[in-house]
């Protein structure tokens, strides 16, 4: 039966609900698995803050300049946002780069074109409140740093959440990732760039640029704060209103770079199987299929096997056995008590502790 004007009007008007709109994750801050709120002070290029939030430094300037951290302090519509605060106040230096930034895999990315001649336009809209005021920059650029844009805003009044709105023409020149589990594009915020990363605003250029001459530099004024949250990139050249997603839909999203497996105190993190009188393994199903074969790390003290009379077998190193996209095996030695054959559990006995898995870009 054809679809009357009614039902032809809702479908219409729901289609904005579908799909993957923002192409950025986690573009309303609300997620936070590695750090549940703590600020942090990034100490190595690539340290990552929120999920799928990234901060960049050069060697020169670690510690960094700035700290991170979630925060609830959102303009309406919003329930959290970051906020960035300059640590120093600090001379940017030529080949010097902060950024705060998100790498786009290439899977979400790919159908804008970028590198052909059907490169498709994009617009950055975000919500931003800083206590400086001035002409800001941003950029997006290519995986390989050759193609960049450095883009500019303006912050007009100290403390006060404006709305921004950056339209961008697809690039078709370079080499762009295509669909695949690298990154197809890297988008960011300069937080205080050198000039040697220097590029003309709002225009693409053959580098790797992260920023514009005269930008306002947050790292340079001690104690200055910049709130950044309902950041969105979408196809076209229109901004449209923010893509919500449901907390779970997020958090799912967030779980293919990053996921975590967690138990308080004095509770059972995972079962095993005793393979040796002290060794082991545990496997752990991954909750979303990761990007890639993820790393592996701890948070807290290592939990302890049992016995199989109900102690503890001893303390126990972990490692990643064998990985994959799917299921991850972490083999464990311990120091005694463990019989082969037998069934474990893995138990948390002096404070709270994650097993962590990343594939991050």
């Amino acid at each position: 039966m054809p679809l009357t004007q009614v039902d032809q009007g809702l479908l219409s008007s729901t289609a904005q609900y579908t799909g993957f709109k923002n192409r950025l994750i986690n573009g309303g801050m609300t997620i936070d698995q590695r750090n549940a709120g703590a600020s942090i002070t990034p100490s190595t290029n690539g340290t990552m803050s929120l999920d799928r939030w990234k901060c960049g430094l050069n060697t020169g300037l670690a510690p960094s300049k700035y700290s991170v951290q979630q925060s609830s302090t959102a303009p309406a519509g919003f329930n959290n946002s970051v906020l960035i605060t300059s640590t120093s106040a600090y001379t940017v230096q030529a080949d010097d780069y902060s950024t705060f930034t998100q790498a786009i895999e290439g899977f979400n990315f790919a159908d804008f074109g970028f590198g052909t001649a059907n490169a498709q336009p994009l617009t950055i809209s975000f919500q931003i409140r800083s206590s400086l005021t001035g002409t800001f920059a941003g950029f997006i650029q290519n995986n390989n740093a050759d193609r960049s844009y450095p883009f500019t805003f303006t912050i007009s009044a100290a403390n006060t959440w404006e709305s921004k709105t950056v339209t961008i023409a697809g690039d078709i020149s370079g080499t762009w990732v295509g669909a695949t589990n690298s990154t197809g594009l890297l988008f960011g915020f300069n937080l205080g760039t050198g000039s040697n990363r220097q590029g003309t605003a709002n225009t693409w250029g053959a580098g790797n640029y992260r920023t514009v001459s005269g930008a306002v530099n947050l790292i340079a004024t001690n104690g200055a704060t910049m709130y950044i949250t309902g950041v969105q990139l979408e196809k076209g050249s229109t901004a449209t209103s923010f893509d919500y997603r449901p907390y779970g839909t997020e958090l799912q999203l967030c779980q293919r770079y990053y996921e975590v497996f967690f138990t308080y105190q004095y509770g059972m993190l995972a079962v095993a199987q005793v393979a040796g009188t002290g060794s082991g393994y545990s496997v752990f199903p991954c909750r979303v299929q990761k990007r890639a074969t993820p790393t592996f790390t701890i948070t807290g003290t290592a939990p302890y096997p049992l016995t199989s009379g109900g102690g503890l077998a001893g303390a126990a190193t972990y490692a990643l056995d064998q990985g994959s996209y799917d299921v991850q095996r972490i083999g464990f030695t311990a120091s005694s008590g463990l019989t082969a054959g037998n069934a474990t559990a893995l138990y948390a006995h002096s404070s709270a502790v994650s097993f962590n898995f990343s594939a991050e870009l």
